[in-house]
Formats: C-alpha cells, structure tokens, sequence
C-alpha cells in the first residue's frame, strides 16, 4: 500500500470516526464558541431582568463567552418563550422561565402557543417568598386579626393583585381558601398601582413580592403580616412564616430558573447545567441575588424538571377551583 493510500485511509477513518459520534457529542465539543443570548421575558428593571443580568455576567466568565440579555416583554411571559423557541436548538439561546410562563399559564390559557415539552429545564435559579401585607393604619396586627377581621367584614374584603396568575395572585388564592375567608380580586396592571390603591386605603390587602413591598413595610407605611414560603425572608427576617403561624401547608413563592429547547443537544443542556450551578454557587451572586430577596436554589434538570411539573399540577387545581381566566 503505497503512502497515499494509506493517508487516505486514514483521513477517512477520521471522518468515521466523527461521524460514529452521537449529534450531542459533535455539539458540545467546542461548546461554547460564540455569544449566547439569554432572553428575559420582562421590562427592564424587574426581578426577572436583573437576576437574568447578574446570572448571565456570571456565566459569561466561566463560559469564556459574552452572555447578552435580551428583554423580551408582554403577554405574561408569552412573547418571550415563542422568541426563545424561533432561536436555532444548540444551546446559544436561553430564557430566565419563571412559574407565569412555564406552570401557570398552561392551565390560565385555554390556547398557548408553546408546550411543557417544548423545554429542556437546565436549572432552578431562585425561589423569591411572597409577603401578606395590608396598610399599616389596619387595626390587624396578625394573622389570626387578619382573620378575624375577614370573618367580621359584611362582604368580605378585597384584594389587590399586580395581574392575574402571578404567584402573589395565586397564593392569594390559595390563602383565602386555607383560612376560609372571602375576598374580592382586584385585577390591576402591575405591582405598583396594586400597592399604591393599598396605600390609599382603596383595598384591605395584597399578596405580593417581598423586593416589592419591603420598602413600604420599612418605612412604616404597609404591615407584613407573614411571608408565604417555609422559610423566612432574608430582607424581611422578623417577619414570620404561615407555616411558623399554623398553617405549614402553605408554601407559595414565585420561582426563576434557565431552559433551553427541548431539541438542544442533551450534552449542550449538561454543560450548561454545570456552569450555572457554579455561578449560584459564587458568593457575590449569591450575595447580589439575595439582595433581591432571592433564595438560591441549584439542581439537575431532572429536578427542575420535577419540580416544574409539580408546580403546574398544583396551581391547575387552584385556578380551577377559584374559576380563574386569563385576562
């Protein structure tokens, strides 16, 4: 066999070889070699946007690579995930989910444009605790006064949600339900008018963020009666729990965490797991997240996976108990 043979024997058991390779193989060899693009369903500004920013510079570092974030708003979340799924499946286009999009909505909607399946979770970024708050001129003082208060008023009371189907909403919802009392919703277009019809006296109370109302509850001027997850706020920390006061079944709060198409290669999604979980684990971005009110959170995507499905399992069965509809 003369030489030439032989290198070209050899070049084409190289190509062979290559090609024996499974596609998420061939995919995540050089990944990544180029920007990434995270999309963050909201305006700029919020939750979403800047925990998307400080998680995103993380990943930039340790990806070698710019992680540019793009703020896709509207529709709860909607336009953002038909932008995330449009993208090219190979990792390069990512989207900071949260429990709108990616559990409630699929109940709340009767046609959405986009599927559970249509998503590979890669992993839960954050969990954010919800506060129970009414105006701080309210002669309820706790939650049994709360109560108490509910039980008393003809009518019931009304309360102000920043859109329907958020987690505040919802947790609200659920609330009413565990104490048995009434309560009118009170649909606004954000958090801000919510709060600020609280502050005026035009409702009784809200079920809301704690990066949102933590200000007004500091400088005196809204009453956190409890948080609604297990665990306290770290920047409401003397604010206690449902759980600390009788009702343990309670655990409400808004959620973050990255996915990427379903069709991305499952070695792209790996190597993307592994990274994130890295970057939640530096204590400046654990520090900036909980800041925010964040508490980080971590995992494989098999968990977020589980986790996800649990979610939409559960607040099915709120939203169709309180006959909730989109807006």
């Amino acid at each position: 066999m003369n030489v030439s043979r032989r290198a070209a024997l050899a070049l084409l058991a190289g190509l062979t070889a290559g090609l024996a390779l499974p596609p998420s193989a061939q995919a995540a060899g050089d990944y990544p070699n180029k920007p990434l693009r995270l999309i963050a369903p909201s305006s700029p500004g919020g939750i979403l946007d800047i925990t998307s920013r400080v998680v995103g510079k993380k990943l930039s570092e340790l990806l070698k690579q710019p992680v540019v974030v793009e703020n896709v708003a509207g529709a709860a979340g909607i336009l953002g995930m038909q932008s995330m799924l449009r993208a090219e499946p190979d990792g390069y286009t990512l989207i900071m989910g949260s429990s709108g999009p990616n559990a409630v909505n699929y109940t709340l909607y009767d046609k959405l444009p986009y599927r559970m399946e249509d998503f590979a979770p890669v992993a839960r970024v954050i969990t954010m605790p919800n506060a129970l708050v009414v105006n701080a001129s309210s002669p309820v003082k706790t939650l049994a006064d709360f109560r108490a208060h509910a039980k008393d008023k003809p009518g019931g009371l009304s309360m102000a949600v920043s859109m329907i189907g958020t987690s505040g909403h919802l947790g609200g919802e659920l609330l009413k339900n565990r104490l048995g009392i009434a309560a009118v919703t009170v649909p606004y277009k954000g958090a801000a008018p919510a709060t600020n019809d609280l502050l005026a006296g035009q409702v009784d109370f809200t079920v809301e963020n704690v990066i949102t109302v933590a200000p007004l509850v500091k400088a005196g001027r809204l009453r956190a009666l409890a948080v609604t997850t297990r665990e306290r706020s770290q920047i409401l920390p003397d604010v206690p729990t449902l759980a600390e006061q009788g009702y343990p079944d309670i655990d409400v709060g808004a959620w973050l965490g990255v996915l990427v198409s379903a069709k991305t290669p499952p070695a792209v999604v790996a190597r993307l797991n592994e990274a994130l979980n890295a970057a939640l684990a530096d204590p400046d971005v654990k520090q900036q997240l909980a800041q925010q009110g964040g508490i980080v959170q971590g995992g494989t995507p098999a968990e977020f996976d589980g986790f996800i499905r649990s979610e939409k399992v559960r607040w099915e069965k709120i939203i169709k108990a309180a006959g909730i509809k989109a807006e």
